[in-house]
């Protein structure tokens, strides 16, 4: 087998595309497209995320210390580029992209009507990382979209919510799953 060796960079793909809402009043609120995300401490619940310190959601988020990650579909994924190339301080993001801005339970930051699942964050911590900073935050809440719960089981099904990925430049749908968690080292169950 033959390798190429590249120059030291970001190769860990895919990530998701989320949407970060951020803002303390309508007239604040914005919405910046992160994929340099993810989940750091399951208890407490944590996650991060990392901004460029020229971006307009950057001195928001400085500023309140709170934001929503709002995850994506295929349905959202051309708002959800939109959202990434485009300035919040030349546009009204959530009117351009035909999103609704709805009240979060327990920050000032607006969660977006239109993502399957919203995470309401507060930042504990911000990491001078280079090109970008890392907000660390505690997670608040989480809310579901019902259209996307099990009836019986009251599990969340993002699957049905054809949910999308970042690689190395491009948006992916994600497929078919492969396996639960722990699928491989179950025992088979045989009947006599």
């Amino acid at each position: 087998m033959s390798k190429t060796t590249w120059k030291p960079g970001t190769m860990i793909y895919p990530l998701p595309a989320v949407m970060v809402s951020c803002g303390a009043s309508v007239e604040d609120y914005n919405i910046i497209t992160i994929s340099w995300t993810g989940t750091i401490c399951s208890d407490p619940p944590m996650c991060y995320i990392s901004v460029r310190k020229n971006r307009h959601s950057h001195a928001i988020i400085k500023r309140t210390g709170e934001f929503v990650i709002n995850l994506t579909t295929q349905e959202l994924a051309k708002a959800t580029d939109w959202c990434g190339v485009k300035s919040g301080g030349k546009y009204n993001k959530f009117k351009e992209m035909n999103l609704t801005p709805i009240p979060a339970q327990l920050v000032k930051a607006p969660m977006i009507k239109e993502s399957p699942i919203n995470i309401e964050c507060r930042v504990t911590e911000i990491k001078e990382l280079g090109s970008h900073d890392m907000f660390l935050a505690e997670v608040l809440a989480v809310h579901a979209d019902d259209q996307y719960l099990n009836p019986e089981t009251g599990a969340f099904d993002l699957s049905k919510a054809n949910p999308i990925a970042y690689c190395h430049g491009q948006y992916f749908a994600l497929g078919k799953p492969l396996g639960k968690f722990g699928w491989s080292v179950e025992k088979l169950k045989t009947k006599f």
